[in-house]
């Protein structure tokens, strides 16, 4: 089912989201990739503060590629998401709600996903070209010495992905494995 949901997350619209249902985002969303995750992760364990709120927002794993003239980013495709899993369940106890890279999830990530109510989303690996065309607008607003894996907040309107993993652990990966099968 195709649902227009709004960034940052909304309790209501992510207890409405099932594994397997097409999404459009519409709203402000943050990109973090493996450095970033890891300077975040050590700002928690020295309890330092992050350079952005978590608290309902998406963080889309992602560091694009240079943009064109007259567009606000390049190619923005999600990078493997299992990269970030040793930081995510930290994220989400901070209130994270959800995700979007390319992939599966580890079982402490989708536990911690189950516990927090947030959702995994996926967005198409190969069609960044296409993604980016949903993007509005972008800014580097922290870690800006880590170039294309600094952490930016974009604007984006009707992103296209999938939820895979649900608030309740439905993990369209495994389910359409076995849908599959019985064919």
């Amino acid at each position: 089912m195709d649902k227009h949901i709004k960034a940052p997350l909304e309790e209501d619209e992510i207890l409405n989201l099932k594994s397997g249902d097409y999404v459009y985002i519409t709203g402000k969303i943050y990109t973090a990739r493996d450095a970033a995750h890891k300077r975040m992760y050590e700002c928690l364990q020295e309890n330092k503060p992050l350079p952005i709120q978590l608290e309902n927002n998406v963080i889309y794993y992602m560091g694009p590629s240079p943009a064109r003239e007259g567009r606000p980013i390049g190619s923005a495709g999600p990078t493997t998401a299992s990269r970030m899993d040793k930081y995510a369940p930290s994220l989400l106890d901070l209130g994270l709600k959800g995700m979007i890279g390319k992939g599966k999830r580890s079982a402490k990530v989708i536990e911690s996903i189950v516990k927090n109510k947030a959702v995994y989303f996926a967005a198409v690996g190969g069609a960044g070209a296409i993604l980016s065309k949903s993007i509005k607008s972008s800014k580097v607003i922290a870690y800006d010495d880590l170039g294309t894996e600094a952490i930016r907040e974009l604007e984006v309107e009707n992103f296209p992905a999938i939820v895979v993993i649900d608030k309740d652990g439905n993990n369209l990966y495994e389910t359409a494995i076995k849908e599959f099968a019985q064919i």
